[in-house]
């Protein structure tokens, strides 16, 4: 790994440091889809994008060194990739290599995603732009075209989310 990766955020990821209230990552790979849904100050973390989230100041955001630590690292893309399938069956999603299918539970009381707006649609938005911007491009395209074709058929998704989701990976 020729780029220096000494960066709080590539820390997090690697599972050598926790986040700014002390969580590994691997930690919260384990929690609760409750938690999941109730708790806003982990996505960033999970799913890091340039700019600052509005629920998490504490969060780091991808620089062109965590960008470049994530390029050249195999096992932090393979940490995003599991930090993805957390977030996809908590969204009642499940991916097999780069395919990304409705899970047979998918249904709109448990999975409010499928509903208008809300914040699980910020969360879509942020995790095909990360995917993307951390060198994992065909899988943000994947995941981007899952959830446009799901949210549709499967659900009521706003305009505006699809156009964000559309243009996440711009």
């Amino acid at each position: 790994m020729s780029t220096d990766c000494h960066h709080s955020l590539i820390d997090f990821y690697l599972g050598k440091a926790g986040d700014h209230k002390g969580r590994t990552i691997e930690t919260i790979w384990q929690l609760s889809h409750f938690w999941l849904e109730h708790t806003h100050d982990y996505i960033q973390w999970l799913f890091p994008i340039p700019e600052p989230g509005r629920f998490n100041a504490f969060a780091h955001c991808l620089d062109y060194a965590a960008s470049a630590c994530f390029k050249e690292t195999p096992e932090l893309q393979a940490r995003q990739r599991r930090s993805l399938d957390m977030m996809l069956d908590f969204f009642g999603l499940q991916r097999h290599d780069f395919e990304i299918i409705a899970a047979p539970e998918l249904n709109l009381k448990d999975h409010i995603w499928l509903k208008t707006d809300g914040h699980n649609h910020l969360r879509i938005t942020r995790m095909i732009r990360s995917l993307h911007l951390c060198h994992q491009p065909e899988l943000a395209a994947t995941f981007q075209a899952a959830v446009l074709t799901i949210g549709r058929e499967c659900g009521y998704v706003s305009e505006l989310s699809w156009s964000y989701w559309k243009a996440a990976t711009l």
